[in-house]
């Protein structure tokens, strides 16, 4: 039986898309940045220029202060309250935690593997409430290591004191984490909550936490 469970972080935990824009909502309205009429143009192209989480966000404020003439703030003070003030508008996809907490109930051991800075992805994980649940949290910046890489998933498996074929992962990256997953001998479940044309190659693939259990169940035949 494969009982440890490794998890991506954004789009797969964390609700990324929701969690931004609710975020960009609040420094918006809270700095003054632009008029309320210029809002929604204001969220739209900070999530065009974020690519997903591909860009790092001096270059997307840069980017912004120009497009839409901000004078009053600079790009380090904004950036510094993207750093500090992110994880307060973290939101977990629907049934996460209930779905997490009964696994880890039945015994399942739960570890987090997720790309992206230190200790920013740490903290919107724990504003998530989870923490108790979840044997390991790596986060590639700290360990210089980045999904696919073999390694860092070889390194989380150090960490729990098992091999590859004792694990599931669950992402919705289709390379980073399910190819690389695979690459290591991982069972892995990907996990999509919109449809998209062409799912990877994975063992599962789910759209909902609802679904989780089950897809585990079969994997573990």
């Amino acid at each position: 039986m494969r009982n440890i469970l490794l998890f991506d972080l954004d789009q797969t935990i964390l609700n990324r898309n929701a969690s931004l824009i609710s975020f960009i909502s609040w420094q918006v309205n809270f700095f003054q940045l632009v008029p309320q009429e210029l809002k929604d143009a204001f969220i739209k192209k900070f999530v065009e220029l974020d690519n997903n989480g591909n860009v790092w966000k001096d270059i997307v404020y840069s980017q912004l202060i120009k497009d839409f003439d901000i004078k009053n703030f600079t790009v380090d003070e904004l950036l510094q309250s993207y750093i500090t003030d992110f994880n307060k508008f973290s939101i977990g996809f629907d049934n996460v935690q209930k779905v997490i907490s009964d696994l880890y109930q039945k015994g399942y051991r739960i570890g987090l593997v997720s790309n992206g800075k230190t200790p920013f992805q740490e903290h919107n994980f724990y504003a998530l409430g989870l923490t108790q649940y979840f044997s390991t949290i790596v986060v590639s910046e700290a360990i210089s290591l980045r999904k696919p890489d073999k390694k860092i998933f070889a390194y989380a498996c150090n960490q729990l004191n098992c091999s590859p074929s004792d694990c599931i992962f669950i992402g919705d990256n289709p390379k980073a984490d399910i190819e690389g997953a695979k690459n290591v001998g991982m069972k892995t479940i990907f996990f999509h909550p919109n449809q998209i044309l062409k799912p990877p190659i994975t063992d599962e693939s789910i759209h909902h936490y609802d679904e989780l259990e089950l897809a585990i169940n079969r994997i573990n035949k």
